[in-house]
């Protein structure tokens, strides 16, 4: 997955590491809970693990991240996707360092974030990080 920032074409960031840094840029990506519960996200988390999406209104590739991310909840037992209005929890994106929507988080059963992608994702990246919180 990559990014493409320049021309207003939304890509995807190589999503994060595991110890909360972003691939390539050597940064904390947010000194935010160690854990995201329901009192967090405002949604009960899946039993297995959650696609968290942070959305804006008027933001059109967080619609269609909202149909991929939907669907493979719907395929993998277990799975939650909650979806965040970034404005209405700046609390939350400042703890976590959201700098643009859409960013999905991809949790494990405990809350802990395991992976993490800014932009639209193509489904198949979506499963295969999945696959870390599973």
């Amino acid at each position: 997955m990559c990014v493409d920032e320049g021309d207003g074409v939304t890509g995807v960031r190589v999503l994060g590491r595991e110890d909360g840094r972003e691939d390539g840029r050597g940064e904390r990506s947010g000194d935010g809970p160690a854990r995201l519960g329901a009192a967090e996200l405002g949604a009960e988390p899946g039993p297995r693990a959650s696609l968290v999406q942070f959305s804006s209104a008027f933001c059109q590739p967080c619609r269609a991240t909202r149909r991929i991310l939907a669907e493979v909840a719907g395929m993998v037992e277990g799975v939650a996707h909650i979806e965040i209005d970034a404005e209405e929890r700046l609390d939350l994106v400042r703890a976590l360092g959201i700098e643009k929507t859409p960013t999905v988080l991809v949790l494990d059963a405990t809350g802990r974030i395991v992976r993490r992608a800014a932009g639209m994702p193509r489904k198949v990246d979506v499963i295969a990080a999945l696959g870390a919180a599973v």
